[in-house]
């Protein structure tokens, strides 16, 4: 099925710089961290006690989904807004591509959907972005900081499990699809889709006339 917009699926470990690379595209960006089950969810996952909130079923894929096949079918969209701070969707907002024929779709699970948007045909390409494991730490734990998510000795505890995990994280988000990459390869990547894009080029030569 021909949708007059794709979706640009952008994973990767935590604090590797998904939201970075996807605003430097200069496409719409989707946070898929809006996507979150309420904090009183009975479906969220636990470990020891405590929600995991690194499990995929901690996400709302279902939602997710659907949401990216309307901005895919109508271009518009009613997205939820999550604050992070309560652990629960908190309002909604008009999420609107403007007409661009592609928009990036960003988050820690972003891969887990990329087969379904393939089998619906709403795909563009699927990033796993890739970097140092020693800067994502010291990158995540000084967003981490700087937005006062939890107490510090949580968040440096937090970013150490993380820090162990990550190839494994990667190891799984290309498994499901997504292709690893450093930042500046992802840009390239999506420069080069919207160069190939019809309206992308209709829009250029029309612009040159």
């Amino acid at each position: 099925m021909n949708h007059p917009h794709r979706v640009v699926l952008l994973a990767g470990p935590s604090g590797s710089g998904k939201s970075y690379i996807a605003q430097r595209t200069g496409l719409p960006v989707l946070c898929l961290d809006d996507f979150y089950k309420d904090g009183d969810d009975p479906t969220l996952p636990r470990r020891n006690g405590q929600v995991d909130w690194e499990s995929p079923q901690s996400w709302n894929a279902e939602a997710a989904l659907e949401a990216i096949a309307r901005l895919a079918r109508e271009g518009q969209a009613e997205i939820p807004v999550y604050s992070i701070d309560a652990d629960r969707r908190v309002t909604t907002r008009t999420f609107d591509i403007a007409g661009s024929p592609l928009f990036v779709a960003e988050g820690i699970f972003a891969a887990e959907i990329v087969g379904e948007c393939r089998r619906r045909g709403l795909l563009a390409g699927a990033y796993a972005l890739r970097r140092p494991r020693s800067a994502t730490f010291f990158r995540r734990l000084a967003r981490d900081l700087s937005e006062q998510r939890k107490a510090p000795r949580v968040l440096v505890r937090r970013g150490l499990a993380l820090l162990r995990t990550e190839p494994a994280v990667l190891h799984r988000q290309t498994n499901l699809g997504a292709e690893a990459a450093r930042g500046r390869e992802v840009l390239h990547r999506v420069a080069g889709l919207l160069a190939g894009h019809p309206y992308h080029a209709d829009q250029s030569r029309n612009s040159g006339s």
